[in-house]
């Protein structure tokens, strides 16, 4: 959901799941001039159960424009970002989420959600789904959720748009995502397919809004200078002011705003919706009415949930999303699909290379075109298509797409690796009887999470070099010696360290990443491979890719709702829990874990002593020192699941 400042405008345009890739029908043919063509454009007012009005646009295919005569299926996204253009005789530059979807004949519908734009009502963050609603009598006051909301949407489609199937597709990236999520809850029967795409689950954690107890702040604040309360109806502003942050360099931004308090107070009262990720600090009623992935009951449509592996916003939900189906729904047609993709990426690039990384294919459009248009079009059209595997997942490093029956895969075993002396990494277990690594943690010159200057979130974060963190005295590194043979990790990575610290609280960030060997490689001397940040020539040989990194806030480390101390220098454990990953760690490389304790402004500042954060005073943060222990009775390091090697 949440893109970090400059990228929100992109963000918004995507996110409704209808501005996607722009190739062209033929040569001489734009995509607007095949809409104007093909389709026509109908809005409606449709009166939900409570007699709140929502603003829905139906483009359908023109009589004669297409081979197929119908009658067409439904595809439809529901969004807080805007259904615009408004107006029956404005069409969109873009319509539906792939160029094969939209030249094989749809029903394409926009809704506005409740209480955004053309819509009536009041909006809530994630609105929470309601399992037991009073149910709506005359005169008397009832509940709704987007549940109802999208039910009573395709009751009125169904008999109100002509030339229709009677089956209903739904698709959406992020927030809409959600709103997929949440519309196939007690669904209709006419919905017979759904793609969740990056869905908004659990924002607590790690989605968007806290990742292992500690707040997403760049990312946070930059989404919500944009998306604001409204009063509606109400049309999306005709031209958008950017935010004035004074300087290009985020770094330096953030770090004289000072505690979170202070961002929050820039608003002066005027975004309650900031407000609420800034105060909620811990897992509250808040949050737990929100996890969405305690309510995937009741589902009948087939469902295909996507995600990116290097998706900065929305990473943990697929993984939500999909285990809740299986856990609610035993023997529904439910499918995970994730690639090598940022957030929304599958939709609008190639998928061909994130960064200074590539990925030896095209694989937004193989996805297109090979797995997201079989699946609806099998699904609501009855034809071009068949089942998907259980997951079908892309193999970075190796960079082959691969098909399992279950997700993580069943032949994956528990391994450990382990930290030892000397910066070693390995999967025996340390025989020391003592020893511990130690670092000074300083809050006014936090570790950066990139090593040039930005002013916003960039997606290529997720898989950045990350030789700068190195050499910092406040990051320590280990690493094993040069593989043998490819270690393959499909899963979740489970950090557990045993730490202490001079301060009564602390972070501790965990990167897994995958070291190139010195004498890889570097990419062609053209414009393509130069480096998108600075222009410099890559060089790719001794390479420390970022595979996966979060932070843990130890005072978490008992309860989610319950914060404790840290007894200054005494020994505990602080285990997390990192989204999955798909990675190969090719033979000749290192697999590298550097652990930390700041990384900013991606993740608000730590003062180190136990206080509520975003109200922290300045005197409060203090430099700690913090310390990993890497003995035989105090071991540290990160959980893995490793698949064998065939």
């Amino acid at each position: 959901m949440k893109i970090g400042l400059g990228l929100v405008a992109v963000c918004l345009f995507v996110a409704a799941g209808f501005g996607m890739q722009a190739r062209a029908q033929a040569p001489g043919a734009s995509q607007e001039e095949f809409i104007k063509t093909h389709y026509a454009k109908f809005e409606y007012r449709i009166p939900m159960r409570d007699g709140v009005k929502l603003f829905v646009s139906v483009y359908t295919p023109q009589v004669g424009a297409f081979k197929d005569a119908g009658p067409y299926p439904f595809l439809m996204t529901r969004t807080p970002y805007s259904c615009g253009p408004y107006g029956e005789d404005k069409m969109p530059m873009r319509l539906g989420p792939s160029q094969e979807l939209l030249e094989s004949g749809y029903i394409f519908v926009c809704g506005d959600a409740r209480g955004r734009y053309e819509s009536e009502g009041v909006f809530q963050e994630m609105n929470p789904h309601i399992e037991d609603k009073k149910p709506c009598e005359k005169g008397k006051a009832c509940e709704v959720d987007e549940s109802t909301d999208t039910y009573d949407t395709v009751e009125f489609l169904l008999k109100h748009v002509e030339n229709n199937n009677g089956k209903v597709g739904i698709t959406g990236i992020s927030y809409p995502g959600f709103y997929t999520s949440a519309s196939i809850i007690d669904s209709h029967p006419a919905i017979k397919a759904a793609s969740p795409q990056a869905p908004m689950t659990n924002l607590f954690f790690n989605d968007d809004g806290y990742h292992g107890g500690a707040f997403m702040l760049a990312a946070n604040h930059g989404f919500y200078v944009n998306f604001k309360p409204q009063k509606n109806p109400t049309l999306p502003e005709k031209t958008r002011t950017p935010y004035d942050f004074g300087t290009p360099d985020g770094y330096k931004y953030y770090l004289q705003a000072g505690p979170t308090e202070n961002l929050d107070k820039a608003f002066d009262g005027s975004n309650f919706l900031f407000h609420d990720q800034v105060v909620h600090t811990t897992y509250d009623e808040y949050w737990k009415k929100r996890d969405l992935s305690l309510h995937m009951k009741n589902i009948h449509a087939a469902v295909m949930t996507v995600g990116g592996w290097f998706d900065a916003e929305d990473l943990s939900g697929p993984f939500k999303t999909f285990h809740a189906i299986d856990e609610f729904n035993p023997g529904s047609v439910n499918t995970l699909v994730v690639g090598p993709w940022t957030h929304g990426g599958w939709s609008r690039t190639d998928g061909d290379r994130l960064g200074d990384v590539t990925f030896s294919a095209k694989t937004s459009l193989f996805y297109r075109a090979q797995i997201e248009y079989p699946f609806f079009e099998f699904y609501l059209k009855g034809v071009h298509g068949g089942p998907l595997p259980k997951a079908y997942v892309f193999e970075t490093g190796s960079n082959v797409w691969k098909k399992y029956d279950a997700w993580p895969p069943k032949s994956a075993a528990t391994k450990m690796l382990y930290f030892h002396a000397g910066g070693k990494l390995s999967f025996d277990a340390p025989t020391d009887k003592a020893g511990v690594d130690e670092y000074v943690s300083d809050p006014a010159h936090p570790v950066p999470f990139v090593n040039y200057t930005t002013d916003t979130v960039p997606q290529r974060y997720m898989d950045d070099d990350q030789r700068f963190a190195s050499r910092r005295p406040d990051v320590l590194v280990y690493e094993t010696e040069p593989l043998t043979e490819d270690v393959t990790i499909a899963g979740p990575v489970r950090p557990k360290l045993k730490v202490a610290s001079s301060g009564t609280d602390s972070d501790f960030v965990v990167k897994l990443i995958d070291v190139y060997p010195e004498d890889f490689p570097n990419p062609p001397s053209d414009a393509v491979g130069k480096r998108i940040i600075g222009g410099a020539p890559i060089l790719m040989g001794g390479y420390e890719q970022l595979v996966r990194g979060e932070p843990m806030r130890a005072k978490f480390r008992e309860s989610w709702e319950k914060p404790t101390a840290l007894t200054p220098g005494k020994m505990v454990s602080v285990n997390a829990e990192m989204p999955d990953v798909n990675h190969t760690f090719r033979a000749g490389h290192r697999i590298m874990v550097q652990v930390q304790s700041s990384w900013f402004p991606l993740v608000d500042r730590n003062p180190q002593t136990f206080v509520d954060i975003p109200f922290a005073k300045p005197e409060q943060f203090v430099k700690a020192t913090e310390s990993v222990y890497r003995s035989a009775d105090a071991a540290s390091g990160v959980e893995v699941l490793v698949v064998p090697q065939h």
